[in-house]
């Protein structure tokens, strides 16, 4: 049985096929497609290994068999947490190859977002590694096991993920056997700001065609060598044009394991890197290292920045400290994808978010009425298009509260348009903290903070940051005395959150500030922090 996802109105659909949107292919066409044309280019170089197109196909290939021949096939689900290594790319393709849907955690995740991708998806396959934590022993494959009575295989990076993409086979048995390009693909993360992250279902044909324009639009080539510095499973540097850009185009992706300006500098130059995508606090680091270093980064020849906001009077560093072009890129995991041109002006390019990437895309920005606002007015973003989702999965009461009548997604962003359709992002809608592009629902850690037998209330807000943007602070109204912010941070890690969940403040206060209908002013206590950081 397929798996179920909200689909476009037929009309919609058809009109799509009709401006060659979708092409009825699915996302394995752009590996075979370079595995005829250009079998022995380097496809992705990880530490001092380089794979080809051949070898990632060869390797995918025999994974899908080795899985196939183990019962997981089409309309399987998968959840697979791996960090920024070769393999997850081949992972990624051997699933697409025998129609597997995976949830592809991010690497910083812990048990609580693992156990509620779980109980989501209620996977047959988890592939992990097992130099995480959690996976150093069989805890928490016990506990997923529990939490999905399905789960049947489990194949750990270190060992025996390694001996399967090893364990050549009959060319015949790598054959792909993916699913329909009108079936879902994979499951893409949510920012979230109610709960843990809620899934989005992706098809091969929407999210194609995204990767597909947007190498387009950055100028991809089989010349391209991409830098993957941002964990890889993320929107961004997986489709934004990202990796899969990458592949579609026929060039290289070089993996880095995080951000860090002087290791990023060396692959830069070792690997002569033109293209890299970076969030703003990680873009700081680099001004800042990049002084007596320029040489290394000769090569560079556009930098993209995106995830979060991104402060105009930085912007206009980029090309004197990293002598490369800024390009702004403001896209979401749910679909529309907004750049910069390579052609705008300074002015656009250092001053907005960038504009829709196709034709096909609708976008309106609206009052709390749903009317349109002014040419230059905040308004709340709402949109659809080809690649924009219809409907997060199996979340029926979340999807009506964000998606009107029309099918357009309220993504809880406010923009200000300008005429010519560019975006400049000013603000939230929802209650989500964006810390340095990793976004942080307030509800869940609150729901996380009560829990606590010393805690009465818990509210989490953001609090301006020079770096991060945006960091956490969490007002709390303790029962009784003695309570200690360590205590806290470490009873959330007990509860299994991730540390970027972690407030990175926590303020004990007598009681929270009430709206006039009693709930807690959230305003109040960000205008709280604000004065406190200007004094």
């Amino acid at each position: 049985m397929s798996i179920p996802f909200t689909p476009w109105p037929a009309e919609l659909a058809s009109s799509y096929r009709a401006a060659g949107y979708w092409n009825d292919l699915p996302m394995t066409e752009m590996l075979s497609r370079q595995r005829r044309e250009r079998p022995e280019a380097p496809a992705i170089f990880c530490g001092e290994r380089c794979l080809s197109y051949a070898e990632l196909d060869r390797q995918s290939g025999n994974l899908a068999a080795w899985l196939r021949r183990r019962g997981i096939g089409r309309h399987d689900t998968a959840l697979v947490q791996l960090p920024n290594v070769a393999e997850f790319y081949v992972v990624l393709f051997a699933l697409f190859k025998i129609g597997v849907a995976p949830v592809n955690a991010l690497y910083s995740h812990q048990r609580l977002e693992l156990a509620a991708y779980a109980r989501q998806i209620q996977p047959r396959l988890l592939i992990a590694d097992r130099r995480h934590p959690l996976f150093a022993g069989d805890a928490m494959l016990d506990e997923l096991r529990g939490l999905s009575p399905g789960l049947r295989l489990s194949l750990f990076a270190g060992g025996e993920l390694e001996q399967a993409l090893a364990d050549d086979c009959d060319p015949a048995e790598r054959e792909a056997a993916p699913t329909d390009a009108g079936e879902v693909a994979f499951f893409q993360l949510s920012g979230g700001s109610t709960g843990t992250p809620k899934l989005i279902p992706r098809t091969h044909n929407d999210y194609f065609y995204s990767v597909r324009r947007s190498a387009e639009i950055c100028g991809l080539s089989p010349q391209t060598r991409y830098l993957c510095a941002l964990p890889a499973p993320h929107n961004f540097p997986l489709s934004s044009p990202g990796a899969l850009g990458v592949f579609h185009a026929g060039g290289a992706v070089v993996l880095a394991s995080s951000p860090e300006p002087l290791a990023c500098f060396d692959l830069i130059e070792r690997h002569g890197v033109d293209i890299a995508a970076l969030v703003p606090p990680a873009v700081q680091l680099w001004l800042q290292a990049a002084p007596g270093r320029e040489a290394r980064l000769r090569s560079l020849k556009l930098l993209q920045v995106g995830g979060a906001s991104f402060a105009e009077a930085l912007a206009r560093q980029v090309p004197q400290a990293l002598g490369c072009r800024l390009q702004q890129v403001f896209g979401m995991a749910e679909g529309l994808v907004n750049y910069t041109r390579l052609d705008d002006g300074d002015d656009i390019v250092f001053g907005c978010q960038g504009r829709p990437m196709s034709d096909g895309d609708e976008v309106k920005v609206v009052d709390e009425s749903g009317l349109p606002v002014p040419v230059g007015t905040p308004g709340m973003l709402a949109t659809r298009g080809p690649y924009t989702f219809r409907g997060y999965y199996r979340s029926p009461e979340h999807n009506a509260r964000v998606f009107d009548n029309q099918g357009f997604y309220y993504s809880g962003d406010v923009v200000v348009a300008d005429a010519a359709g560019n975006l400049r992002v000013v603000g939230r809608v929802k209650d989500q903290i964006n810390r340095g592009g990793e976004k942080i629902a307030a509800e869940e850690v609150e729901h996380l903070l009560l829990q606590h037998p010393q805690v009465a209330q818990a509210a989490l807000v953001a609090m301006p940051d020079a770096l991060l943007g945006e960091k956490s602070c969490a007002f709390i109204v303790a029962r009784g005395d003695g309570l200690k912010a360590v205590a806290l941070r470490r009873f959330l890690r007990e509860q299994g959150a991730a540390d970027y969940k972690l407030p990175d403040r926590i303020e004990l206060v007598g009681a929270l500030p009430l709206t006039h209908v009693g709930k807690i002013d959230k305003q109040a206590l960000r205008q709280h922090l604000a004065a406190a950081a200007e004094a």
